[in-house]
């Protein structure tokens, strides 16, 4: 019986630390005790962010110039939205984002760019968004045309010319 007192206290202290902890990165009101009468850890909600659209077809688009794209999101829940990361699938995507908490009915936006030079053909690529929500998967997809050949031939002579 010795045994049982310590474990049941050590029990109790992590049970203790642990509310603690919720309580130190949760607000209040998502603190507050489920049905079953355990406090929530956080406030994860996915649906509280509501994307226009969560894929982008840009269809054909010149070899070249980067091709952009604003991934623009409501904040349809009642905690304030921060965007932790925002993951590209390789590295010829970039993707931007404020670092701004997004307000319950505040608009937000993430922005992606897809450099073509040098990648002629079909591309699909996606962008994980981590917010304290939860995550959600933007993609963007096109076809890059191969740029045309210069109709003047390359100069390959050997004679340097002013």
């Amino acid at each position: 019986m010795v045994v049982a007192a310590p474990s049941f206290a050590q029990g109790k202290k992590d049970k203790q630390a642990k509310e603690v902890t919720a309580a130190g990165t949760a607000t209040v009101s998502s603190a507050a005790p489920s049905a079953d009468g355990a406090a929530d850890a956080t406030a994860q909600n996915p649906d509280a962010i509501k994307f226009d659209t969560e894929v982008h077809d840009f269809g054909t688009i010149p070899e070249g110039p980067t091709a952009e794209y604003e991934f623009v999101f409501r904040n349809a829940g009642k905690e304030p939205i921060i965007i932790q990361k925002a993951q590209p699938s390789c590295g010829c995507t970039t993707p931007s984002y404020s670092k701004d908490p997004i307000l319950p009915g505040k608009t937000g936006s993430i922005k992606a760019a897809y450099a073509t030079q040098g990648r002629p053909n079909a591309f699909t690529k996606t962008i994980t968004v981590q917010t304290n929500v939860g995550t959600k998967v933007l993609t963007i997809k096109g076809n890059v045309e191969k740029a045309p050949e210069s109709s003047v031939p390359a100069n390959t002579s050997m004679i340097k010319t002013n």
